[in-house]
């Protein structure tokens, strides 16, 4: 069973409890109402489809650049490879294969791939996979030849012990500062069972910003908790099982798709002059519906966007901010999808709200979306598929 697939039975089989009546959070974005936010709205402009790229895949869960002005593309493969993507071409060889070295399965495997900014003169890049243990592990490679990694460059980052086989989160990606962001999801099981979202001396249920220029990681100084009110390496918290986040190329601003427990996906908007810290609710919210009683730490941020399981929906696929030529409609929406039913919906602000409205309807198993050096967008099937996004 693939990565999202067990993403659906996970979110059927361990929903928790119907989620209680209770006050609204302290602060934050004010919360999606049914208008112009509603998923299920539509507009005639920008006009998108998709067009065959890349067929006879493995599992591919991710597709990236490595920003080295090479134009080519990276497919992270779900069983432990990555392959090369020249001018269209798959290259025959593997860039990097840790089978040996992972779990796979369910959520399970390799889930992240991020290259290094000085990628192009220093070969570092950095992979995230749950390891035979089931355990997350962040590791820094380097390459040997062009489309080639040295697999005796590996050297472990870091290490987070997961409980439960799903939840893993998974990505990774450089910020415009330059540290490496990683996500986290809430360590699995139903309902965060054991509360790690909501607690700042947990890594899980959080995304984390690494200092990875040296050796080992270093905690970036301003990061929001240095001063011992959580750990130091958190730089968001309160999230479900962040399932892609993205910064925007031309803004700085951070987008994350967090995937919800059983009535709300969600979107979450942070922008560049954040200082981080933000609580994005889980485990007392789902989206902008209550989970269970009690407060959540801190003040609560609510998504700028959610859909409910309506329409056959069941789990959120972030994708990025649009800064490509092709589409100039598209310019600065937020693309992102649904695994289960295939429906791409982008995002943005008009005249100061934040609106949604559906893009597109399509019948793919949407596991990740992916951004080449020009910023055009592509759309990865995991059941073995790669599209362009193209304007229709």
């Amino acid at each position: 069973m693939r990565l999202v697939v067990a993403l659906l039975v996970v979110t059927a089989a361990l929903a928790g409890c119907a989620a209680p009546e209770g006050s609204e959070p302290r602060s934050g974005p004010t919360p999606p109402t049914d208008g112009g936010n509603a998923p299920n709205a539509t507009f005639r402009e920008p006009r998108i489809g998709l067009a065959p790229f890349l067929s006879g895949l493995s599992g591919p869960i991710l597709i990236t650049h490595a920003g080295d002005g090479s134009g080519r593309l990276f497919v992270v493969e779900q069983g432990g490879r990555v392959k090369v993507v020249t001018n269209g071409t798959v290259s025959p060889l593997p860039f990097l294969d840790v089978s040996p070295l992972i779990s796979t399965g369910g959520e399970r495997g390799l889930l992240g791939l991020a290259f290094a900014p000085d990628f192009e003169t220093t070969g570092r890049f950095f992979v995230d996979y749950t390891d035979r243990e089931g355990d997350t592990v962040v590791a820094r490679y380097r390459t040997a030849a062009a489309n080639l990694a040295d697999p005796a460059s590996a050297t472990t980052i870091l290490s987070v012990k997961q409980p439960y086989p799903n939840h893993n989160g998974g990505h990774l990606a450089f910020g415009p500062d330059g540290f490496l962001y990683v996500g986290l999801g809430d360590g699995g099981s139903g309902g965060d069972p054991e509360g790690h979202a909501q607690d700042k001396n947990s890594l899980l249920g959080k995304i984390l910003r690494l200092d990875v220029k040296g050796e080992k990681y270093a905690i970036p100084p301003n990061n929001p908790f240095t001063a011992g009110a959580g750990r130091p390496e958190i730089w968001a918290w309160g999230l479900r099982n962040p399932w892609r986040f993205s910064f925007d190329r031309e803004t700085g601003d951070l987008w994350i798709a967090d995937v919800g427990q059983r009535e709300r996906e969600e979107v979450n908007f942070q922008p560049a002059k954040s200082l981080g810290g933000e609580n994005y609710g889980w485990n007392v919210w789902e989206g902008t519906k209550r989970f269970k009683s009690g407060e959540a730490s801190g003040n609560v941020v609510f998504p700028v966007a959610e859909y409910d399981h309506g329409g056959g929906h069941c789990s959120v696929t972030g994708g990025y901010a649009y800064r490509g030529g092709r589409i100039p409609d598209l310019v600065g929406t937020f693309v992102y999808g649904d695994f289960c039913s295939g429906t791409i919906w982008g995002t943005r602000a008009e005249n100061g709200t934040w609106v949604t409205r559906k893009l597109l309807d399509t019948d793919h198993r949407i596991a990740s979306f992916g951004e080449d050096e020009a910023g055009e967008l592509y759309v990865v099937d995991i059941g073995g598929r790669v599209l362009r996004v193209i304007k229709a």
